[in-house]
């Protein structure tokens, strides 16, 4: 079995899979039972001022079959009190040494909050500190939460207030509801961070009741925003993992997070520059026995590509990740269609000829029978046509020969400008 472990700023686990700070995570029996089925880590859930949760709070959006393809909530921090967390955090983490147990945490942005907090939690035992400021709803209009996190200045300071007292590793959580996660990474950085996790929540409002008209979900018929999660949220988590991950002014892990529901795509995170992944939603709709299919799977990968340790692949894609500007413009692919295979739904024709680039057509052969032909000199390689077929294998999307040399828009520009 390859060496599946990890060690995210000084915080080690046996597997890169942690439950996330969630429901999941909430008492110490939920943790415990987490371990006992093969998880390395979690993130306990947000410890700070015990709140009042309200009834109906959770919503879903289901598509094309798929159950839960996103998840919403209004659920806010711990219900539960600090004495009664800390006790359990104890509890577990004597039972359980060798996984890591990580106190997320939100106070008030005020320096004696923080190094209070600190201080009882890293008492029982933690082995790191996640700092929560991205939870978009709720705490927010309590001025924490995003409310902190969209603020660089605040995300600095208060980082840098929490790394005064802590002994242990801080992670920063960060928020995807703002313009360019990279600048309150870098503050985060900045206050002194280990490490930094994203992403949490984003703002979102899951649906309308058409009959009563009641936002979903509702409390006594009135609505809220609540942080959206899931599947669905998987690409917008990815990019913003990766455009950290690739900023040389951002030099510390990063704990990826966000619809993470296989060993697939905990792979994607951990080439794209996470060190470890986090997981909610998923955990939530198939229980905790997932993870004996995600440490399975991702031994599996690793034997194929014949890598000893996980730590080897942490980041490999990140090179390959860069901006439009520095694509190559005279690259081309073009669509063929596997006449052997289709079934003649037409579904790739109608899509390329009412919404791309009119280059499939609809041919009869000497049989009789109509077939779909590709005209690979009109094709743009646009990938529609492959995205929209039902059938595994009957598009390709293939590489054509190049009538010019490599050249970005980059390098176009300057050599206009040299021109000039």
């Amino acid at each position: 079995m390859a060496d599946l472990s990890i060690n995210l700023a000084g915080i080690k686990s046996p597997n890169p899979f942690w439950l996330a700070s969630a429901p999941p995570t909430n008492s110490g029996y939920q943790v415990q039972r987490a371990f006992d089925a093969g998880w390395g880590g979690a993130v306990w859930k947000t410890l700070g001022d015990p709140i009042l949760n309200v009834s109906s709070r959770f919503a879903a959006v289901s598509f094309n079959g798929q159950r839960v393809a996103g998840f919403n909530n209004i659920e806010l921090i711990t219900d539960r009190p600090l004495e009664v967390n800390l006790k359990e955090i104890y509890e577990t983490k004597k039972r359980f040494p060798n996984h890591a147990i990580i106190a997320s945490l939100m106070v008030e942005p005020k320096q004696e909050k923080w190094h209070e907090i600190v201080k009882r939690v890293e008492d029982v035992g933690v082995d790191g500190l996640e700092l929560n400021f991205g939870c978009p709803h709720g705490m927010a209009e309590r001025g924490m939460g995003s409310a902190s996190g969209q603020v660089p200045s605040l995300v600095e300071k208060q980082t840098y207030w929490v790394k005064e007292a802590a002994r242990t590793p801080v992670i920063v959580k960060l928020t995807p509801n703002i313009t360019d996660i990279t600048v309150t990474a870098e503050a985060a950085v900045n206050g002194g961070a280990d490490a930094i996790s994203m992403i949490n929540t984003i703002n979102s409002l899951m649906g309308v009741d058409l009959d009563t008209w009641n936002t979903i979900p509702h409390v006594a018929g009135k609505g809220a925003h609540g942080g959206y999660c899931g599947p669905a949220v998987k690409p917008i988590a990815l990019n913003m993992v990766a455009e950290c991950a690739r900023n040389p002014r951002i030099s510390v892990p990063i704990s990826g997070i966000g619809g993470i529901s296989n060993w697939q795509d905990a792979v994607e995170f951990i080439l794209m520059g996470a060190t470890g992944v986090q997981i909610c939603t998923a955990a939530m709709h198939h229980g905790f026995r997932i993870i004996e299919d995600m440490i399975e799977g991702l031994d599996h990968y690793l034997e194929q590509k014949g890598v000893s340790s996980l730590t080897e692949i942490i980041g490999k894609s990140v090179p390959r990740y860069s901006d439009w500007g520095n694509l190559d413009l005279n690259y081309n692919i073009a669509a063929q269609i596997n006449t052997d295979v289709c079934i003649n739904c037409n579904k790739c024709h109608i899509a390329c000829e009412d919404t791309s680039h009119q280059c499939i057509d609809m041919l009869t052969g000497e049989d009789g029978r109509s077939y779909l032909k590709v005209r690979e000199e009109d094709c743009v390689g646009c990938n529609l046509c492959a995205i929209v077929c039902p059938v595994d294998g009957a598009i390709t999307m293939v590489e054509t020969a190049a009538s010019q040399p490599p050249m970005t828009w980059n390098d176009r520009q300057a050599a206009l400008n040299t021109a000039k």
